[in-house]
């Protein structure tokens, strides 16, 4: 059935602007004779002559500099000495490669990953993980920076074990190693230092490796990487938190020197100098002491920024020289002895005496 056109139908057609309309042998329509081949000369996208001049830029509505500035916002500007924020990607065997936003992925090497030893990178870094990292240099000919973790942990453990001293702190670490000097200790991932002088224990210093010690800073220097501690200090410490000038304690005699002789107070060392063992003139301590006695004798000062314990017997003596003439009559009065010390300290202290000095002299 066919349907009739209407009269306005007929007027839009006499009116419509007239077209080359041709149909083929296909019966489908086309547009004359029109070539709609893409012609040869059309420049492709990285013909150079495609490319706007430099002089039109002119006329975009910035300059430039403008330009520039606009690019440098997506760009970092990383120097040696910076820390950035990055994300592990990978995992090699001699390092990983970090995103840290810059035009190609930084490497951090293998010795730089931690301040402690580790034995492989999968112990300290994961694929995805996001932290900090020290940039170490300047781009190599690759456009690459290399990283470290070790640098971050390394100032950030001297900041901490500076604020330990700082707090006169008393840590605990594992000795891993001793030479002839002493003993060496991990702080902070930091090695450290403990002198023979400064190690208090009974055991021979091979067998304190693994060993936990109580320790007090002695010296704590970053421009010089020097990290020294002592052991006798934090047990000296400890010590002295149950002690007092005046005080009666039995100790062992474990070493002479000409100057006095060392005495064992309960795990820590004391001094009885060679002029607090009697009021009469002594040449030597051997000649009146010997290794592995047993005695009393009197705190007269705890020092405990140094560590030391200085002890007496002479101030034990009832009659001056009882320490050359009979020892023991000066360990049975000991407490008597001590007990009239103590009231001189007081009344001395009354007075605004120094009653240390005057006693020492």
């Amino acid at each position: 059935m066919s349907a009739t056109p209407t009269e306005e139908q007929v007027l839009d057609t006499t009116n419509a602007p007239e077209e080359e309309i041709s149909v083929d042998a296909t019966g489908e329509a086309g547009f004359g004779d029109e070539d709609l081949s893409i012609p040869e000369d059309v420049p492709t996208a990285d013909d150079p002559g495609s490319r706007p001049d430099m002089k039109d830029l002119e006329t975009a509505g910035f300059s430039l500099d403008e330009f520039a500035a606009l690019l440098s916002k997506y760009d970092y500007n990383f120097k040696p000495g910076d820390i950035v924020n990055g994300t592990v990607f990978a995992l090699e065997s001699k390092g990983a490669m970090i995103d840290i936003g810059a035009k190609t992925a930084a490497f951090m090497p293998l010795q730089e990953v931690s301040i402690n030893r580790v034995e492989g990178l999968s112990d300290v870094l994961q694929p995805g993980e996001i932290r900090e990292f020290f940039i170490m240099s300047e781009e190599n000919e690759d456009g690459q920076l290399a990283l470290s973790v070790r640098r971050i942990e390394y100032q950030r453990a001297w900041e901490r074990v500076r604020q330990l001293q700082k707090e006169d702190a008393t840590i605990y670490s594992e000795v891993f190693a001793t030479n002839r000097g002493g003993a060496l200790v991990r702080v902070e991932g930091l090695r450290g230092f403990i002198p023979g002088s400064h190690i208090s224990t009974r055991k021979p210093k091979e067998e304190l490796v693994a060993d936990f010690l109580p320790l007090k800073f002695l010296e704590v220097d970053e421009e010089r990487n020097r990290l020294v501690l002592s052991h006798r200090r934090a047990l000296v410490e400890r010590k002295m938190n149950r002690l007092e000038v005046g005080e009666v304690v039995v100790g062992t005699v474990r070493g002479i020197k000409p100057y006095g002789a060392f005495i064992d107070i309960g795990g820590v060392s004391g001094l009885l100098h060679i002029s607090e063992i009697s009021h009469e003139h002594i040449e030597t301590p051997h000649s009146v002491l010997n290794v592995n006695d047993q005695m009393k004798v009197m705190i007269i000062d705890l020092d405990a920024e140094r560590g030391r314990i200085s002890l007496s017997t002479k101030a034990l003596e009832p009659e001056p020289g009882d320490m050359l003439t009979d020892p023991q009559k000066v360990f049975e009065k000991a407490e008597e002895m001590a007990a009239r010390y103590k009231q001189m300290l007081l009344e001395q202290a009354e007075d605004g005496e120094d009653p240390i000095s005057s006693m020492m002299v």
